[in-house]
């Protein structure tokens, strides 16, 4: 028997049910893995409310770390026993799961579970937005919204690894200092700053090359007012509500600006685009060059609160959920 959770409809953390039921035989193609660790992160819980709709009954969770503890006998690329990770394969609150040989990717000896259910979601979001979306160097300015979230603080280090200049949004003064301690340059305090006029300040007027938004409703279309001419608006996420439609002539009026709407989905679930944006993360996490801040850690049990607390902006860095059934 495993057990797993189960959305019959759409809403708040309480909408989380556990229920309990047999694993269903093997299909070609697949493994049984036992979690150990399981990521949380914005996009569950767009899955619950219905921000994102998905058909109901639906299950949870994007993310998990584990064990092979099963697998059919045409699978090739992972032997039982092997630890595996995984991302955007929808049902990772779970005690085990069967799922596709060929999402999986192998943890190396240098990374925990617990490392790799954190990271691997994250740091492929921040690979694609860095990396391939907006080839991120030395001689740009960056504003990242969010930047002591565990996307923003991984952003932060990565970003400065790349050598650009970093300014970040924050809601307090410990998310700030945390924020500057992984790299960011500069941290706007947006409950009593204006960002947009203190972007300006700090850049002279210039604007910055990018904006990274994974807030949305609240940011998206004030951060337009933060680029310079030609510069790119990058709507990550929707933490705060869907961004309002944008007239394609309010981008020609303030400068030319592109704007995209990028999910990892698109960038990382090739096989090549996956492997290739994982062993990205898994060589940057294992050379140091970034470190993770798990800062908030819960039993797979007390899901429903880690929902709370991370709606709550109670939560900071990186967040799992340890598999204690």
């Amino acid at each position: 028997m495993i057990k797993e959770v189960e959305i019959k409809t759409n809403g708040g953390p309480e909408r989380i049910l556990w229920k309990e039921r047999e694993l269903e035989k093997l299909k070609p193609g697949q493994v049984t893995i036992e979690h150990t660790f399981v990521g949380l992160n914005f996009i569950d819980t767009y899955h619950r409310s219905g921000l994102y709709p998905l058909p109901l009954p639906t299950k949870l969770g994007m993310e998990g770390a584990g064990i092979v503890v099963d697998k059919s006998s045409d699978v090739n690329e992972c032997e039982i026993g092997d630890r595996v990770a995984y991302v955007m394969a929808l049902g990772s609150y779970s005690t085990k799961r069967n799922i596709e040989a060929s999402k999986l990717v192998k943890i190396p000896d240098s990374i925990s579970d617990q490392q790799a259910a954190a990271v691997l979601l994250k740091g492929m979001t921040v690979e694609y937005l860095v990396e391939r979306l907006f080839k991120v160097n030395n001689t740009h300015t960056v504003l990242f919204h969010a930047v002591a979230g565990g996307v923003g603080l991984l952003a932060c280090q990565w970003l400065k690894h790349l050598g650009a200049k970093i300014i970040g949004t924050a809601g307090t003064e410990e998310k700030a200092a945390l924020a500057k301690q992984n790299g960011c340059d500069e941290v706007i305090l947006y409950k009593s700053e204006n960002f947009v006029e203190k972007v300006k300040y700090l850049t002279n007027d210039v604007g910055v090359d990018v904006v990274y938004d994974g807030v949305g409703k609240d940011t998206a279309i004030l951060g337009l007012d933060c680029l310079k001419p030609l510069g790119t608006m990058v709507v990550f996420g929707n933490s705060s509500g869907n961004c309002p439609p944008i007239d394609p002539g309010l981008l020609a009026s303030k400068g030319s600006l592109f704007f995209t709407r990028p999910t990892l989905m698109t960038y990382g679930t090739k096989k090549k685009d996956l492997l290739h944006s994982s062993a990205r993360v898994f060589e940057m996490l294992s050379s140091n060059k970034i470190k993770l801040e798990i800062n908030t850690s819960y039993n797979l049990s007390d899901v429903s609160k880690a929902h709370i607390d991370l709606e709550s902006r109670k939560t900071f860095g990186s967040i799992v959920m340890k598999n204690d059934y």
